[in-house]
């Protein structure tokens, strides 16, 4: 895909799991005043990703340049023990593909 913005590359996951029957929640960061935006959450992850039959995901997506905060780096270790938890790249499309598609 080479190198996107992260608005394109979450556009593009967001597609990609409602195509394959997955609900998708994103958390909306809230504007404090112009041009300056917050989250209630810090270092949540960008997607929450449900599926009736193939589980659940968190995804933290980053520009392939893109870096891990501290904040998400504790998210992730909260959430790695109990479900699925992924820093996914524009590269790894196919991979991410493969995991929203499978059906096992």
């Amino acid at each position: 895909m080479g190198d996107v913005s992260e608005r394109i590359w979450q556009d593009t996951v967001e597609h990609l799991a409602k195509m394959n029957g997955w609900l998708v929640f994103h958390p909306t960061p809230h504007q404090v005043r112009p041009g300056v935006f917050r989250s209630d959450g810090q270092g949540f992850p960008d997607l929450v990703l449900a599926h009736k039959e193939r589980g659940l995901i968190f995804a933290e997506l980053k520009t392939e340049r893109g870096k891990v905060s501290p904040a998400q780096k504790a998210w992730a270790l909260a959430i790695l023990p109990h479900a699925e938890w992924y820093l996914w790249r524009p590269s790894q499309i196919d991979l991410i593909a493969k995991r929203l598609g499978d059906k096992e």
